[in-house]
C-alpha cells in the first residue's frame, strides 16, 4: 500500500506506476569501524611523503654516532575506507535528494520513497485499460503526472500518441528515457524532471496519474481548468467529491491496484441563459447540473465535456457549449433546434 512519508511532504503510487508517479531514492550512510593500525599507517605514510617526518632523540644524539639510513621510499597513500570522506569532499546527509543521473544499472524498487509518494508501478494490464477507457488515438496528447519508470507514456506512444511524462526523481527520468529508446518510441515519448505541482500540464488532452487522494484533490482545481473534454484517468484513487464518470475494474486475475477511474473535464455552464423566449437558469456541481427552464425544473442535467444534456417538462435537450452560447436539439416541442445565449 501507499503510505505517507512524513507530514512535510504530502504523499501519494506514481504509482507512477511521478505512478506512483515522483520519486527520489534516499541514500544511506554506511558506518564501518576502521582498524587503528590502518589509520596510523595511512597517517605516517602521508607525513613521510611530504618530507616532514623528523625523529628526535636528544639523549642518544649526544653519545651515539650518527647513523645514515638508506633512503626511505614512501609507500603510496593509503586508500580511504568507503566511509571516510576526505576534507572538502561533498557529503550527502541522510534523507537528502540525489540529483546525479541514473547509472546504467539503476533498478528502482516498488515501495521506495519519493517526494510526494512512494513509488509503486502501475500493472501493465491496468495501464492498457486506462488507455482504453480514455479512448486514446494518434491525435491525442497525453501527459502522465508522476511518470515513474515511464511505462504509461511508453505504452501510449506505442499506440501512436505523443506522450509526455513529468517526474521529480532524475534517476527515474533517465531510466524512462532509456526505456523509451529501447522501445523505439523516443520520438513520441518524452520526459522532464519537474515538480507536478509547479509544472504546466494545460496542453494535455489525456491526463493520467497514480497519486494519493489528497494529492488528486490538490491538483483538482488545475484539472478543472483544462480544456473541456479532457480525459483524466487515475489508478485506484478518487478526486474527492468529484464523482468519476466511469469506473473499471480488472478481473479476478488482478490482486492489487486493479481499478481505474475516469473523469471528463466539464464545460462551465453555470449561470443565466436565454433559450428562445424562456430564461434558462443553471447551477453546476462538477458535471452535474440543476436549475429550471422557464420555471420548469430541470432533471438529469449533466455536462460531458462540451455537451450539455437535460430534461425539462418531459422534453430532452442536448446541446453543445461554445463559449457563451449553446446550440442543440430537443426531443419534442416547437423548438426542435434551439440556441441559448448566456445573459
Amino acid at each position: 500500500m501507499l503510505q505517507a512519508i512524513d507530514a512535510s511532504s504530502t504523499v501519494s503510487n506514481c504509482i507512477k506506476s511521478e505512478s506512483i508517479h515522483q520519486y527520489v531514492t534516499m541514500p544511506k550512510r554506511v558506518s564501518r569501524r576502521v582498524p587503528r593500525s590502518t589509520v596510523l599507517a595511512g597517517a605516517v605514510a602521508a607525513v613521510m611523503s611530504a618530507g616532514a617526518l623528523t625523529l628526535a632523540a636528544p639523549a642518544l644524539a649526544q653519545t651515539a654516532p650518527p647513523v645514515t639510513a638508506p633512503p626511505a621510499i614512501a609507500p603510496p597513500p593509503a586508500a580511504a575506507p568507503p566511509d571516510i570522506i576526505a576534507p572538502g569532499a561533498e557529503t550527502i546527509a541522510p534523507g537528502a535528494q540525489t540529483t546525479a543521473p541514473a547509472e546504467e544499472g539503476y533498478d528502482p524498487k516498488s515501495g521506495q520513497p519519493g517526494k510526494d509518494v512512494v513509488w509503486v508501478p502501475t500493472p501493465d494490464t491496468l495501464v492498457q485499460r486506462m488507455l482504453d477507457m480514455a479512448a486514446v488515438g494518434p491525435q491525442d496528447y497525453l501527459i502522465d503526472l508522476g511518470a515513474g519508470d515511464g511505462r504509461t507514456v511508453i505504452a501510449a506512444a506505442q499506440r501512436g500518441l505523443r506522450a509526455h511524462g513529468i517526474e521529480y526523481n532524475p534517476d527515474m527520468v533517465t531510466l524512462a528515457k532509456r526505456r523509451a529508446e529501447a522501445a523505439g518510441v523516443a520520438d513520441r515519448a518524452t520526459f522532464e524532471q519537474a515538480d507536478i505541482f509547479e509544472t504546466d500540464f494545460s496542453k494535455a488532452q489525456v491526463l493520467t496519474l497514480f497519486l494519493l487522494p489528497e494529492l488528486n484533490e490538490r491538483l483538482r482545481p488545475q484539472i478543472l481548468e483544462l480544456e473541456p473534454g479532457t480525459r483524466v484517468v487515475s489508478n485506484s484513487f478518487a478526486m474527492g467529491d468529484w464523482e468519476a464518470d466511469r469506473v473499471d475494474r480488472l478481473g479476478d486475475e488482478c490482486r492489487q491496484w486493479c481499478t481505474a477511474l475516469m473523469w471528463i473535464v466539464p464545460a462551465k455552464v453555470e449561470g443565466d441563459w436565454r433559450l428562445g423566449e424562456q430564461p434558462l437558469r443553471l447551477t453546476q456541481t462538477y458535471q452535474k447540473v440543476t436549475g429550471d427552464l422557464g420555471g420548469t425544473p430541470i432533471e438529469n442535467g449533466r455536462v460531458v465535456g462540451k455537451e450539455l444534456r437535460f430534461t425539462a417538462g418531459g422534453i430532452e435537450y442536448v446541446g453543445a457549449v461554445v463559449g457563451n452560447s449553446l446550440s442543440g436539439t430537443a426531443s419534442d416541442g416547437p423548438m426542435k433546434n434551439w440556441t441559448a445565449v448566456r445573459s
